[in-house]
């Protein structure tokens, strides 16, 4: 009875044994296969990330030029901090990062409460908001330049018509730099507002639903729903618009090149200047620097901002 019992329990065991052995085979090649998926993203990182951040840290150390380098360790970085327009760079650079990033939280939640309202023509009011982010930052540069010339330009031919002042906005020191300013936030609060609007349409809509049973006012669903929850979104645009904010160049130099003068030169654009003297490790150095400075500013923001979503 006892064999009997014994054999008839064999195969059981066999089958749990065989079972529990081909288990971990498939969880191994189920965990495994997905990891190939990163392969590709790896490679990318490593060729246009890694190796260039790396062998520009070692070339802001050197004097090169495409055919030689010499090492002279921290020469390049005492002579960037003794240019003379490093420090009026580093404001400017600061004063216009702040203040774009800030006038693009504000006027993208603003839109994006607007058109995520039951407003008339709200999709095609949407596409115009976004079109020129999609419009290439040099030639934006390039038509806002004619536009704001001081004396041919469109602007102020309408102002001068109707007896307005016609300021030089991109010749005047006191408005050059807010003139491009004003020009890179228009360009770009088409971005901020698609994401506020992404991050208020995935707010349940019970709870607007409540809030007005409730008897609460528009101004009341703001606070205390719509922005609390919306904060995500808040975070993702303050962290992209101030890193944008902070290595502006294209649009600066398309516009002004630093002038008049050295008034709306920003970090970016010492550093291009520097380049195109044949400073190259100097400017190499400029880049790592800037690199250092913004890496510094963002990851407290970024830390800041990640622990109030925890909060939430």
């Amino acid at each position: 009875m006892t064999a009997t019992l014994t054999t008839a329990l064999e195969p059981s065991k066999t089958t749990r044994s065989g079972t529990g052995g081909a288990g971990p085979a498939r969880k191994r090649m189920r965990s495994f296969y997905p990891a190939w998926f990163f392969i590709p993203a790896i490679a990318l990182y490593v060729v246009f990330f890694a190796v260039p951040t790396f062998a520009g840290f070692y070339f802001s150390l050197t004097r090169w030029t495409l055919f030689d380098q010499t090492f002279i360790g921290f020469d390049n970085f005492v002579r960037f901090f003794q240019d003379p327009q490093l420090l009026s760079g580093f404001v400017h650079t600061f004063e216009y990062g702040f203040v774009t990033s800030a006038a693009k939280v504000v006027l993208g939640l603003a839109l994006a409460l607007l058109l995520t309202s039951p407003v008339l023509g709200r999709g095609y009011l949407r596409a115009v908001v976004f079109f020129p982010v999609l419009v290439s930052t040099i030639g934006i540069g390039i038509t806002f330049k004619a536009l704001l010339d001081p004396f041919h330009g469109i602007v102020n031919g309408l102002l001068g018509s109707v007896g307005l002042p016609t300021p030089g906005w991109l010749t005047d020191p006191n408005l050059a730099l807010w003139s491009v300013a004003a020009v890179d936030v228009w360009k770009g609060v088409g971005i901020a507002t698609l994401i506020f609007i992404a991050g208020i349409v995935a707010i349940p809509q019970e709870y607007f639903e409540a809030a007005r049973v409730d008897g609460a006012s528009s101004w009341s669903i703001f606070r205390n729903i719509t922005l609390p929850l919306s904060r995500p979104a808040m975070g993702t645009v303050i962290i992209l618009s101030l890193i944008g904010g902070l290595r502006s160049f294209d649009l600066i130099w398309a516009m002004t090149g630093g002038g008049p003068g050295f008034t709306s030169d920003v970090i970016a654009s010492v550093i291009y200047k520097q380049y195109q003297a044949g400073f190259y490790g100097l400017s190499t150095a400029g880049n790592v620097v800037l690199f250092v400075v913004v890496t510094a500013i963002m990851v407290p923001v970024s830390w800041l901002l990640n622990r109030k979503e925890a909060d939430l």
